[in-house]
């Protein structure tokens, strides 16, 4: 964990060199409106100090930015008007991750609205697994 990484976009906008729509901030956290949105009033919600990612974040600042969800999502629905949400968090590369200072999406949703944040498989149909064999690796990661 870095106080501040200089390199970083986000840490750019918390300390006001880089400017954002923001929606929401307490002395721990911060809102602000994704550049890119996937829909109309796509949200943002980063701790202020720097961590690469969810598995580099203190469980303290993880229970502060799960404490602030719920009222910046409810905020985003109903300044929005949608429907519902989707809580999103990506790690790594591979997995989408494009700022590498841990943050949560919250992408505001209504029915019919195209977006496809669904999960597949990379094969197109489901994943044939043997579950209890996968389970067994996973506890055994424990």
């Amino acid at each position: 964990m870095a106080e501040k990484d200089p390199n970083c976009i986000f840490c750019k906008i918390v300390s006001g060199e880089l400017g954002a729509e923001k929606v929401y901030e307490d002395d721990e956290v911060l809102a602000f409106l994704d550049i890119h949105p996937s829909s109309r009033g796509h949200t943002l919600l980063i701790p202020k100090q720097h961590y690469d990612g969810l598995l580099s974040t203190p469980p303290e600042m993880l229970q502060t930015l799960v404490a602030a969800l719920p009222k910046v999502a409810s905020a985003v629905v109903t300044g929005t008007g949608a429907e519902g949400f989707n809580v999103l968090q990506s790690n790594g590369p591979c997995s989408g991750q494009m700022v590498f200072h841990i943050h949560f999406h919250i992408v505001p949703r209504n029915s019919g609205d195209g977006i496809g944040l669904g999960f597949r498989s990379a094969l197109g149909g489901p994943i044939e697994d043997d579950l209890s064999k996968t389970a067994e690796a996973v506890r055994a990661a424990f």
